[in-house]
Order: structure tokens, then sequence, then C-alpha cells
């Protein structure tokens, strides 16, 4: 799996324009949706299939999101900010690698968390380069919501495949 702050050619320490940083993103987004995308339609386990199309669905609204903000201005889009939330960490529990087509709802729900990880290391990456910058609050509120969005993977992870029984 391939390191999303890498390939969208994010430099730390870099500040970006508004619009390079917004580029970049999209780009991103767009690369966490293809690689969910592919793992729908290899896997052949329907809840599997569930869970990676619900995740990409995700990744569209992101991705939906930061046009928006492209075309009309950050302003409009940064209306209410929301502080990004501690992951578990689930990193020791099930290990990175490419989703496979035999995989099943535990290796998809995992393959989805660390496509989310990916996401969050991108846009702190961002955020470090652009300290007080006026669209510091855009990547905030969009790292708060990959940082939602892995939360929610993980507490699914765990209600299911982390059960005391």
């Amino acid at each position: 799996m391939s390191d999303f702050v890498e390939e969208a050619g994010v430099e730390k320490n870099v500040c970006y324009t508004l619009e390079v940083a917004l580029e970049k993103s999209i780009v991103m987004e767009e690369r966490a949706f293809r690689n969910l995308l592919h793992a729908v339609r290899i896997v052949k386990d329907r809840q599997a299939k569930a869970i990676l199309r619900d995740a990409a669905k995700e990744e569209l609204g992101h991705k939906n999101l930061i046009e928006n903000a492209l075309l009309e201005g950050h302003d409009k889009n940064a209306s209410i900010m929301t502080e990004p939330l501690s992951s578990m960490n689930l990193d020791y529990v099930y290990q990175q690698k490419e989703i496979a087509p035999d995989a099943d709802a535990r290796e998809s729900l995992a393959y989805a968390i660390h496509l989310e990880k990916q996401a969050v290391k991108f846009y702190k990456a961002l955020i470090a380069g652009c300290e007080g910058a006026p669209m510091m609050d855009l990547f905030k509120r969009l790292m708060a919501d990959e940082t939602r969005h892995l939360r929610t993977l993980e507490d699914l992870y765990e209600k299911i495949f982390l059960t005391e029984n």
C-alpha cells in the first residue's frame, strides 16, 4: 500500500498556496477512493464489499467537499470546526497489507483503517506546513473528518473482532 503523503507530493514543513494544497488533497482523496474501488471489485465476500463500499463513499464525500472549497473558496466550507479524534492505533492488531480477492470482512476493515490513517497523515503534513495560514482551518476540518471516520472504522473493528468472547 502506498503512502499518500509521498504520492501527492506533499513535502514536510512546506506551506502550499490554497489552490495547490486543495489540488493535492483532491489527488489524495481520489487515490484513496480508487484503492477502495479496486478492493470492492476484487473482494468476493459480501460483508467485506459492504465495508469497502461505505469507506469509498466516505472518501467521495471528502473529495466533493474539497472540490467545492476549490470552486467556492475555503471560507464557505469551513463553517464548523471539529477537533480531531484520537486513533486506537490498531496497527499492532492487524498488519497493513494489500487487499486480496479472498479478503474477509476483518481484512477489508483493516485495509480501510490503514487507508484512513494515510489520509490523516496527509492532512497532518499539510497542517504542519501551513501553521497560521488562512487555509489551515480547512485542513484541520478535513483532518477532523478523517479522524472521525477512522475512529468509526476502529470502533467497528473493535466491536466485531476484538470482543472478549
